[in-house]
């Protein structure tokens, strides 16, 4: 096979796939004794995204494997080719998902404990249809409540890898200016943004319609436009609930917490 054949085909499986490839699964399109080893594919997929330079769309590895996307640059003009108007997340479903992002495995009590106000069913419910969230495990305490972490759909949609990539608490700074921009309505102490966020991509025209959150105690918070939720969000979130200075290491895959409800 030569190689702008295997380019070609590498470039054809990403585009009509829908959702991200896996080298493994790039190699499964080809019959054994044409197979190329994950080296060789690996070496396409560097050129394909050479390739995507100075393009429209850029060819990004998230948690789930490989996908072509729009360049965040440019979602003003691509943002339009949908005429809805975009929901917004609530801001009680922001902080629910930051303290998980950041203190993963954590508790919906102990949620609750660091916010100070109850959690509302619909933002747990919301976050576990949109496959943010996982049930890892089992506290073992009265009661045994249900541990949360994070997925690699959540991973895709952050446009991240691994958790390692969200930015760190300790690196967030001018919060003030930060919280002005997302939105917020009350200004908060200053911090300001470290390197390492990481922004929503437009992915082939998925996604541009979010669900509004009212969540019971928490309904009437500020909200802020989904279309610019990033990982730098969650880290400005959590560096104002909590003194954790990094994520829980991770490697891409689900989140798992040993114990007889966990789940693989």
């Amino acid at each position: 096979m030569s190689e702008i054949g295997l380019l070609q085909i590498i470039e054809g499986a990403l585009l009509a796939a829908g959702k991200p490839l896996t080298v493994a699964q790039l190699g499964e399109l080809f019959e054994e004794h044409e197979r190329p080893d994950n080296a060789a594919l690996r070496a396409a997929l560097e050129e394909v995204a050479d390739r995507c330079e100075g393009r429209g769309f850029e060819l990004q590895e998230v948690a789930s494997g490989f996908r072509f996307q729009v360049r965040q640059a440019l979602s003003p003009w691509v943002a339009r080719l949908w005429h809805e108007r975009p929901q917004k997340y609530s801001r009680a479903l922001l902080e629910t998902l930051a303290l998980i992002a950041y203190r993963q495995p954590i508790t919906r009590g102990e949620i609750e404990e660091i916010r100070g106000v109850a959690v509302s069913s619909n933002i747990i419910k919301t976050l576990h249809e949109r496959e943010w969230i996982r049930v890892v495990g089992h506290r073992d305490v009265p009661g045994r409540p249900a541990m949360y972490a994070t997925t690699r759909q959540f991973l895709d949609y952050f446009n991240l890898k691994t958790l390692d990539q969200l930015p760190a608490l300790a690196d967030v700074r001018d919060l003030e200016t930060l919280n002005a921009e997302l939105g917020f309505s009350d200004p908060l102490p200053a911090h300001e943004p470290g390197a390492g966020g990481h922004g929503l991509t437009l992915v082939g025209g998925t996604d541009h319609v979010q669900d509004r959150i009212d969540s019971g105690a928490d309904a009437g918070q500020d909200s802020i436009e989904p279309r610019e939720t990033t990982a730098m969000d969650l880290a400005v979130t959590a560096a104002d609930l909590v003194d954790d200075e990094a994520p829980v290491a991770h490697d891409g895959a689900d989140a798992v917490v040993a114990g007889p409800d966990s789940r693989a």
